[in-house]
């Protein structure tokens, strides 16, 4: 209790010392790490919550007897790219069935030409794409934090040392007494830098690696889908 009692009131000394720069850089820092902390919270909540909603789609789509039942059931999955993904490919693949001659038909032929299929496959691929996309929103943040936070620290140091130094040298007076507050002030400025940049750098890591998990998942499951609609609905050669 006491050694917290002191650090607190070290880091109110060196706080009181630091310059106008210094505790602006600072401030702002501050802010960067509540906004990482937050992006960080936010999409690792979001990639579970789409792990669980993909583990429990793809369970039911692997049961049905028709690729399109899912579709034709009208079922909503909010938040699950699985789902998106085969919502976009079902409804391309629905669209060129009922298509007869360029008017819309009420029944589904019951096969779809090469041409046809491959318009499929690009919708599908467009989907993956863009819920690849998606997942990543919010990561340059993070990104941000990792490589700027360091150089703003270190920006506040080196203006620190050097308003501390230039007032040394005003007074004539080059004293330890004289030089540690204002050194130890700018190091805080490094100091918060790396506090800021060091958890992000682990979160950024660790959301960039489940992204390619989820990227790869979402191309594997396109091809699966692309591979039953072509042996359910193109014709043999």
């Amino acid at each position: 209790m006491l050694g917290f009692l002191l650090a607190e009131i070290e880091l109110l000394y060196v706080w009181r010392q630091a310059t106008v720069e210094a505790k602006i850089i600072i401030i702002f820092l501050m802010l960067f790490s509540i906004v990482a902390w937050t992006v960080m919270a936010s999409k690792a909540m979001q990639m579970r919550r789409a792990k669980k909603l993909n583990r429990l789609f793809e369970a039911e789509y692997r049961n049905q007897p028709n690729v399109l039942n899912i579709h034709d059931r009208r079922i909503q999955v909010e938040g699950c790219p699985l789902f998106a993904v085969y919502q976009v490919g079902s409804v391309s693949l629905d669209a060129r069935l009922r298509s007869l001659s360029g008017a819309t038909s009420q029944t589904r032929r019951t096969s779809i030409s090469l041409k046809s299929m491959e318009h499929v496959k690009r919708a599908l691929e467009s989907a993956v794409a863009s819920e690849a996309i998606k997942q990543e929103s919010g990561l340059i943040l993070l990104a941000i934090a990792v490589s700027g936070g360091p150089f703003l620290g270190l920006l506040g140091t080196v203006w620190g040392v050097m308003s501390t130094f230039s007032r040394v040298a005003m007074m004539g007076e080059a004293t330890l007494t004289a030089m540690a507050p204002g050194v130890a002030a700018a190091l805080v400025t490094t100091v918060a830098g790396l506090l800021v940049a060091i958890p992000s750098m682990f979160g950024y890591n660790w959301l960039v690696h489940n992204l390619r998990v989820l990227t790869v998942e979402l191309d594997n499951f396109a091809q699966d889908l692309v591979s039953k609609m072509e042996a359910e609905y193109l014709p043999d050669e």
